[in-house]
Parts: structure tokens; sequence; C-alpha cells
């Protein structure tokens, strides 16, 4: 790990990459690079597989993708890790946390892939701006509504969680990863052993399925490469 202060212009490529940010929507390049100088953020580099933050620990900031993949997970108390999420360039992670009177890291925290990650201070986030910049309410909007998204999107991940059956949890992972991509032929961001901890299922029942699922004719694939072959069976499939 390393870390990095450094002073961003507004034409600096980190402040076009916040831009695309949720939290940062609609506000334009020069009020980003304004509220950064009272936001005191602080860079990160981290390579492959190293922790980031550790479930339980104090909390240490809003923390956001400039590069690379991160991970979110969870151990269970008898040791089996579940993967809550993938976060890529531009995603957050924290932002759960901001509000709360005692914060603690609730999940931990990798890199996938060597990354960059941006953190800010919750208390920088939640108060008045010092130089009264006019993008730090609507800042503060945007993080409520990223709140109430990631909200339902773990609404969704306890959907997988009641499927019975993990023919049904392939199927309708599959078919999400379909949607977002806007096509029947796209590329997973998760291994087989990631795709497993995600559904919190074992690693050889996930590869096993998968053939399964080839061999009935319903999808095909290569390595992370995926196509849906037959939509209406996957959609039949989720039970």
């Amino acid at each position: 790990m390393q870390i990095r202060i450094p002073y961003l212009k507004e034409n600096d490529p980190i402040i076009a990459t916040l831009m695309e940010t949720p939290i940062f929507n609609a506000i334009s390049a020069h009020d980003i690079a304004t509220m950064l100088d009272c936001l005191n953020p602080r860079f990160y580099d981290y390579q492959k597989n190293e922790t980031i933050a550790v479930a339980g620990d104090p909390f240490s900031g809003l923390g956001i993708v400039i590069s690379g993949h991160v991970m979110v997970t969870k151990e269970s108390l008898d040791g089996n890790r579940t993967i809550m999420s993938l976060l890529k360039k531009g995603e957050m992670f924290g932002e759960m946390v901001c509000f709360s009177p005692n914060p603690k890291w609730p999940a931990t925290i990798m890199a996938q892939l060597d990354a960059t990650v941006l953190f800010i201070s919750p208390q920088k986030v939640i108060s008045q701006c010092e130089q009264v910049c006019s993008g730090h309410r609507k800042l503060i909007e945007n993080l409520l509504g990223i709140m109430s998204r990631k909200a339902l999107m773990l609404n969704r991940k306890v959907d997988y969680l009641t499927l019975k059956t993990l023919r049904g949890k392939l199927c309708a992972f599959l078919l999400e990863q379909s949607n977002k991509e806007g096509s029947e032929i796209f590329m997973l961001s998760m291994n087989r052993d990631e795709i497993a901890d995600f559904l919190n299922v074992t690693r050889p029942s996930v590869s096993r399925e998968l053939g399964n699922m080839r061999d009935d004719g319903l999808i095909d694939f290569y390595k992370a490469s995926f196509k849906i072959l037959d939509i209406a069976s996957l959609k039949r499939s989720i039970v």
C-alpha cells in the first residue's frame, strides 16, 4: 500500500474519472476540484489481493475506486467467504457506514486487481463545506441516492440466496449479467471461485452445473466469455 496526496486541477484525468462517478454526478470539474480542497482526500495504491479494509475495524472513510477492481466480501462464523459485490473504476464503498454513530467496516475489502482508491473522511462528506462550495449540497443528495440503490441491491443479493436450486441461482445470475451488458454475449468479471463465493455454493458444483447447462443447450461459454442460447429456459429455471 502506498499513500499519495496529490493536488488536482480541474483538467486532471482523476477529476474526469470523478465526474463519471455517481457521488459527483451533475457537479462540474471546477466545482469538484474546489471541493477536493475541503474534502482533503487520500489516494492509496494497492496490489492485487492486498487487503484494503477488514470487517470490524474502525471505519476510515468513503472509498472511490479510481482504477482497478475491488472486491467486497463477508466471512461467516464457520469461515466461509461470500462475495457481496465487485467494484470497478468509478464505483464506491463505505457509504452505508457514513452516518453510523459507531462506524466500523461491515465487510472486508480487497483489491481484486492492482487498484487505486480515493478515501474521503465521512466528517468531511456530511459537514458543511468550509468554502461553501456550490456542489457540496449536490454531493450529499447524490450520496443519499446511492445509499438507497445499494439497499435495493442488497435485497437482490438476498433474492439469490433464497433460490432453492443451484441452477436457478446461476440462471438468475447470468441473466442479470446479460441485462447489465445489454447483450446475450458478455464477459464475466468473476472467476469460478468468485461466482461460488457470491452465490454461497462450492466451486466444483458451479463448474459442474455450468457444464450441465451447456449440455442442455441453455448457454455456451469459454473461460469468462458467456453466451445465452435459450433465454426462456433460463427464466423457467429460476426457482
